[in-house]
């Protein structure tokens, strides 16, 4: 159960000790030899105005126990994150979350907007990387890489 103790700690760490990070789901599953907290069944996880929901989440952590390491969402994933300056929504059918890089990854119908500017995009395999701002797009024979943004025409723009 140090991987209960672990979650609640880290999550404080992580999110900072004046939000509430809210997590409800039908089942929780945590195995200190396997390094994973796992919750399922209608998971809903909140702090301050970011959520996720998903059918299942998991958490991996290193092995001391202590740091998340990995952040796994997958069955009818979808989510709502603020920065500092904006606002994304998104959803695919996993989302896989690296707190230490800041790296998300979003697989399988991935869409995410930027409702800032509405830009939209959408991809089998969608990668966004928050410190280098990096992102990279995959696309699939059937389902190409689609990119939607308001582009402003006419006289004085």
């Amino acid at each position: 159960m140090k991987y209960l103790a672990s979650l609640l700690l880290s999550s404080t760490l992580l999110f900072g000790a004046s939000e509430q990070l809210i997590i409800d789901a039908k089942n929780f599953e945590a195995s200190d030899k396997e390094g994973v907290s796992t919750f399922s069944g209608n998971v809903k996880i909140q702090m301050g105005k970011d959520k996720l929901n998903a059918e299942k989440v998991s958490i991996f952590f290193n092995t001391n126990g202590k740091n998340p390491t990995k952040y796994e969402a997958t069955g009818n994933v979808n989510f709502e994150f603020n920065t500092k300056t904006k606002k994304y929504i998104g959803k695919g059918n996993k989302v896989v979350y690296s707190p230490l890089k800041e790296e998300y990854t979003i697989i399988g119908n991935g869409f995410l907007q930027e409702k800032n500017d509405n830009r939209k995009i959408y991809g089998e395999k969608i990668y966004v990387n928050q410190l280098s701002g990096e992102a990279k797009v995959s696309g699939s024979d059937n389902k190409p890489v689609r990119f939607i943004i308001d582009v402003k025409r006419g006289e004085g723009n």
